[in-house]
């Protein structure tokens, strides 16, 4: 099972800098959610040894929370901490 949050819980997380963005980069450069690094999906996936660690906690989110349910669900099979935002970047658009 998937750990996820709300995008009304979001401003409780203490390193906000673990907040990874799984959008292309040209969607991220158009706007995102303050504080978020860009990690494409499929780079993410391909190699998360080069952007994760197996400490601490990431909170992942994609355009609408889909891509980032996939994501979580992979890389908590491998053993690291990732939490989906639910509704994804949407979801923070209609909040803010």
């Amino acid at each position: 099972m998937v750990s996820s949050i709300t995008i009304e819980e979001l401003p409780r997380i203490k390193d906000k800098n673990n907040i990874i963005d799984l959008r292309m980069i040209e969607k991220y450069n158009d706007n995102h959610i303050p504080g978020s690094s860009n990690v494409p999906f499929e780079k993410l996936i391909i190699e998360p040894k080069k952007y994760l660690n197996f400490t601490n906690t990431y909170y992942l989110y994609c355009q609408k929370g889909t891509k980032s349910v996939q994501a979580c669900m992979y890389l908590q099979k491998m053993g690291y901490k990732v939490v989906n935002i639910k509704g994804g970047y949407e979801s923070w658009i209609m909040e803010n």
